[in-house]
């Protein structure tokens, strides 16, 4: 019985220092595990192993199509559906009659709507890295309507060529009569349908957190789990980013509506954060995608609008390429082709299918290889994730079968 005793006292006993210290060496065991499989993932690039890279990024979307044809599959009832929807819109779209005018119209319109919000998504959605289509797209977009608008002295630019080509109106206004709201005004579609996007974009960080938190399974994501590690570390943080982090996760859990819109209204890196503190503490979808999409599609457009436009306008354009030519030795040299890249554009205004200058051409020139680059890295960014997320696969299949043993 005294044996008994003291074995059934032994078991019951409260862990000791030597078991805390067993534990503390077990999390350590497995965090240097999961820091030696990510950098391991982390080498998994073009660049330096090219070969195992496509091979993978291929095997990776070889999964994601059989798991999207899954889906698709479960859901058929709502494929069938849009399916039947789409044969009506053929349908009408194809018959003779005089609603082709407002059809054609529709189309246009669609089509325009859905390129920026494309480009939203593109901007802000987690494929490793976000194409920067504000910069690329948006921003010069609305920097040539600005331009056009205080050349011509109106923003009725005739339509067709417009938005495909900026062409003043034969009867113009005065140049006086344009104004900052005005030109806001003209750009607002595509300007709100970007927005949109990117709220679209932010998406997937909160159905993953949210997928996580209430599976109770180990998260798939990397994002995920520094954003356990920053919660757990959260006492005594002293760097900045970390203190950054913390602040966005406290407003969003604390706050709720106006802190996710309070972080979706200002340029804001790390807003990726804000999706997945929603999901993980189950901030209900509508008020994580209505607070985000407010705070992007209507208040941060307007500030983003709102500075280019007055960035872009005729005397501060003037002032900058004056500036440009006050710049000791290099300035005349630079402000020349600037000058006269300027006044080409506005000639073109005028002139519908207009001739490009050499220096027009120049600049368009390096613009579009800009613009290549940056798209080639998007793809590339792309095709690393995905091959990343295949190698994560394969180390999570090993890890459960050493387990198993």
């Amino acid at each position: 019985m005294a044996a008994n005793g003291s074995s059934c006292e032994q078991s019951q006993r409260r862990p000791g220092p030597k078991d805390k210290l067993n534990g503390k060496s077990t999390d350590l065991s497995v965090r240097e595990r999961r820091q030696k499989d990510k950098e391991e993932r982390l080498s998994l690039v073009l660049w330096k192993r090219p070969i195992i890279t496509l091979n993978y990024f291929l095997l990776e979307t070889i999964i994601k199509l059989k798991e999207w044809t899954y889906e698709l599959w479960h859901r058929r009832g709502t494929v069938f559906l849009f399916l039947v929807l789409c044969s009506v819109f053929s349908i009408t779209y194809s018959a003779e009659g005089g609603h082709q005018q407002y059809v054609q119209y529709l189309e246009r319109k669609f089509l325009w709507c859905a390129y920026w919000v494309g480009l939203g998504i593109l901007s802000s959605v987690g494929l490793g890295t976000g194409l920067h289509t504000f910069l690329l797209y948006l921003g010069p977009h609305i920097a040539s309507v600005t331009l056009a608008a205080y050349e011509c002295g109106s923003t009725d630019f005739p339509e067709p060529p417009y938005p495909d080509q900026i062409v003043c109106p034969d009867d113009g206004g005065l140049e006086g009569s344009i104004s900052i709201f005005s030109i806001m005004s003209k750009v607002r579609l595509e300007a709100c349908m970007w927005g949109a996007g990117t709220a679209i974009g932010e998406l997937p960080p909160y159905f993953m957190a949210r997928a996580a938190r209430q599976s109770g399974a180990d998260p798939d994501d990397e994002e995920y789990e520094e954003f356990e590690e920053m919660l757990e570390q959260a006492e005594g943080a002293q760097d900045f980013v970390t203190r950054a982090k913390l602040g966005v996760q406290h407003m969003v859990q604390k706050v709720g509506f106006f802190g996710i819109l309070a972080c979706a209204s200002i340029p804001n890196p790390l807003f990726d954060l804000a999706g997945i503190t929603c999901g993980h503490f189950l901030v209900p979808f509508w008020t994580f995608f209505g607070a985000t999409l407010i705070g992007k599609a209507i208040i941060k457009m307007h500030i983003q609008k709102l500075f280019v436009i007055i960035t872009f306008s005729k005397h501060i354009v003037e002032q900058m390429v004056s500036l440009i030519g006050s710049v000791p030795k290099i300035g005349p040299a630079i402000q020349k082709p600037f000058s006269q890249y300027l006044e080409a554009q506005k000639n073109k205004l005028h002139h519908a299918g207009g001739s490009r200058s050499a220096d027009d051409n120049w600049l368009s020139w390096v613009f579009e290889k800009v613009v290549l680059v940056m798209v080639c890295y998007f793809i590339i960014s792309i095709i690393n994730s995905m091959a990343q997320s295949y190698a994560k696969r394969l180390q999570q299949l090993r890890h459960s079968e050493e387990k198993t043993k």
